[in-house]
């Protein structure tokens, strides 16, 4: 099924179970960018959709994925339990790079994770559990700190991005940080809250992360974008 901006919706089977996505892939791409959503948030998050076009711009591809069924999202709304159960969801993504694998388009390209939210937890899990598959990570506005004695088996270069107004959370990423020994670099966005939602704080969460995959997921060499 075709979908907006080029993108076409995928099914995955991935840990048991079919999940959907988006996926769009623009001419001459030098990698793929794999959306974990977070708390209570799916493949149509309207934050994850605009970084998302932000990356295809720097000639990424994009899939932004389900991590939970209907039925199983019905449940969490319900309990907010499954979107902290990181196992599962780092499994899934685990499940949607090898079936990256599996496609004569993407199958060729470097692989990177963005995570939101408890997404971001789910997402050094699986990049510890993936090292010689993912090759970069971001988390913005994440929870790095769930991924807990993982995070010492990450390999892949990690940009955290935060809020200056989300102390806690700033807080639980440096945490995370000295846990870490793979090159990571915090960046707190000026005046930003948890969700990005202040004049600009979106737009430099989407230029940061551009800039991270291109330099680490680059095919070729060449210079990060600039906005």
């Amino acid at each position: 099924m075709q979908s907006a901006a080029g993108s076409r919706t995928v099914e995955i089977t991935a840990d048991g179970v079919s999940l959907e996505g988006d996926l769009a892939i623009p001419d001459g791409a030098r990698g793929i960018v794999l959306f974990a959503h977070g708390s209570g948030s799916s493949r149509h998050s309207s934050r994850n959709k605009f970084v998302a076009e932000e990356l295809r711009r720097g000639e990424l591809g994009t899939l932004l994925l389900d991590l939970l069924t209907s039925q199983e999202e019905q449940i969490d709304m319900r309990t907010a339990q499954l979107r902290f159960d990181i196992g599962l969801l780092a499994e899934r993504l685990i499940g949607a790079i090898a079936w990256l694998d599996t496609q004569d388009e993407t199958r060729a390209l470097p692989v990177g994770l963005f995570g939101a939210s408890t997404g971001g937890g789910a997402a050094l899990v699986a990049a510890a559990r993936r090292p010689g598959r993912v090759d970069a990570v971001v988390s913005r506005g994440g929870r790095p700190d769930l991924a807990g004695e993982e995070l010492r088996n990450v390999r892949a270069p990690t940009l955290l991005i935060v809020g200056e107004n989300d102390p806690g959370v700033i807080e639980l990423n440096k945490r995370a940080m000295r846990q870490m020994v793979a090159e990571v670099e915090l960046v707190i966005v000026p005046r930003a809250t948890h969700l990005f939602e202040e004049p600009g704080a979106l737009e430099r969460v989407a230029v940061l992360a551009r800039n991270w995959f291109v330099d680490h997921l680059g095919a070729r060499a060449v210079a990060p974008l600039k906005h």
